[in-house]
């Protein structure tokens, strides 16, 4: 059955300053249709959100970074937020847990300053993918091809540019997660 995620495990990776609603609003989704999510972090036992302007809420983490297993999830999800990414990157932890979800080809969803991830593991190259404007230098030039949309997806992976595109992302990485669409290192061919 389309969008139904019964059975399916979802990583959600994120570390202190995540965008708040870039992971509370997808992760609810992720749930609303079926799935188990766990929210994994460097942090042991809460990270703090980050709510647009200010700090946010406390999130509890399920499983540490350090002791987090990728082989047991069938998705990953990267919320946004600057401060998140930013450090995630600098953690090789991190980018060694992301990088498993691309060789293992498994479905990945990444928004607003998420894809920063995809950058760091070398995901975008010959990807399509949309983010926060910012980004856009370093996307292109790790090979990526970026685009002012606000929800693509591109060889199993799905990208949104901020929280204004939740519905829309939330819609595609359930689309996504549910037909287990798994992830490709070919090159998309060029539309004519």
């Amino acid at each position: 059955m389309a969008n139904n995620l019964e059975g399916k495990t979802i990583a959600i990776l994120a570390t202190d300053g995540v965008e708040q609603v870039e992971l509370t609003k997808p992760k609810k989704a992720l749930e609303d249709a079926g799935a188990k999510t766990e929210v994994i972090s460097p942090a042991d036992k809460k990270l703090k959100g980050w709510d647009m302007k200010d700090w946010g809420e406390e999130i509890a983490v399920d499983v540490p970074l350090k002791s987090a297993d990728p082989s047991k999830y069938d998705a990953l999800l990267l919320p946004g937020g600057a401060m998140n990414p930013d450090k995630l990157r600098m953690d090789p932890d991190a980018v060694k847990f992301v990088k498993h979800f691309f060789d293992e080809s498994k479905p990945v969803a990444s928004i607003c300053h998420g894809p920063w991830m995809l950058v760091e593991t070398g995901a975008v190259k010959g990807r399509t993918v949309t983010s926060w404007p910012s980004l856009k230098t370093d996307i292109q030039n790790a090979g990526g091809t970026w685009v002012d949309k606000e929800v693509v997806v591109s060889n199993g992976v799905v990208t949104s540019r901020n929280p204004d595109d939740i519905p829309a992302f939330n819609r595609e990485m359930i689309d996504l997660f549910s037909k287990g669409t798994k992830t490709s290192g070919q090159k998309e061919p060029k539309a004519a």
